[in-house]
C-alpha cells in the first residue's frame, strides 16, 4: 500500500527522500519544551493559588468553580481577582461611603428639627469652622454626626475650644490622632463598632458632647 502522507522537505533527506529522524526529533522536543510552557488549567479550582495579600477580600470558592468550567488558568484567575480590588472594591467603598453620609445627614436634619433648620445651622457650622479652625480639622469634622455635634458644641460656646496655646497644642495633637484613626481600614472599611466607638468618644473628650 503506498502512502499518501507526504514528508516535509526540511524533514527529508536531499539525497535519498528519506526521512531524517534526529531533525524529527530534534523538532518535537523544541515543541514540547513550548508547550510545557503554556499555562494549563488546574484538575481542579481547588488548585488554584490566588494572592489576596491586598487583604480586601479572600478566595471566593464559588467564583474558582465557574473560572475553572470556563478553562481559566491560575494566571487568568488572578488577573480577574486583581481587576476586582482595583475597580470594584473603590466603588463599593464610594457607594458605602456615600449610603453612610446619607444617613448622617438624615440623623443631623432629625436633631436639628427639620431639613430648614438643618441648613441654617449647616451655614452657620461651615462659617464658624472656616473661621476658627484648620481646613484638615474642620474637614474631619463635618465627616460625622459626632463631629458635627462636636462643632456645633464648640460654636454655641459651650466648650473653651483651643483658647490656650498648651491647650491648643494638646488639642492639635488629639486632632492628628483621631485624624489617624479615621483612616485606619477597620474605622472606614470594617465599620469596627469598638473602634467607631473610640473615635467617637475622642472627639467627645476633645470639644464636648452636646
Amino acid at each position: 500500500m503506498t502512502s499518501t502522507l507526504s514528508i516535509p522537505e526540511k524533514f527529508k533527506d536531499p539525497q535519498t527522500g528519506d526521512l531524517k529522524v534526529e531533525s524529527l526529533l530534534t523538532s518535537y522536543s523544541e515543541l514540547e519544551k513550548r508547550m510545557s510552557k503554556i499555562p494549563s488549567v488546574p484538575k481542579s479550582p481547588d488548585e488554584y493559588c490566588i494572592n489576596c495579600d491586598h487583604g480586601y477580600f479572600g478566595v471566593d470558592a464559588q467564583m474558582n468553580k465557574k473560572l475553572h468550567e470556563k478553562g481559566f488558568t491560575n494566571e487568568q484567575v488572578q488577573v480577574v481577582y486583581d481587576l476586582a480590588a482595583e475597580k470594584l472594591v473603590p466603588l463599593v467603598f464610594q457607594i458605602a461611603a456615600d449610603y453612610s453620609a446619607e444617613r448622617e445627614i438624615e440623623k443631623l436634619t432629625s436633631h436639628f428639627g427639620g431639613a430648614e433648620k438643618w441648613q441654617e445651622i449647616s451655614r452657620q457650622l461651615l462659617a464658624f469652622g472656616q473661621k476658627s479652625l484648620p481646613a484638615d480639622v474642620l474637614e474631619t469634622l463635618s465627616s460625622s454626626y459626632e463631629g458635627v455635634l462636636a462643632l456645633y458644641g464648640m460654636m454655641k460656646g459651650e466648650e473653651p475650644g483651643l483658647a490656650g496655646q498648651s491647650e491648643a497644642k494638646g488639642a492639635k495633637q488629639g486632632e492628628m490622632e483621631l485624624q489617624s484613626m479615621m483612616r485606619d481600614p477597620k474605622y472606614w472599611r470594617d465599620q469596627d463598632p469598638s473602634f467607631v466607638a473610640k473615635v467617637t468618644e475622642g472627639f467627645q473628650k476633645l470639644y464636648g458632647k452636646r
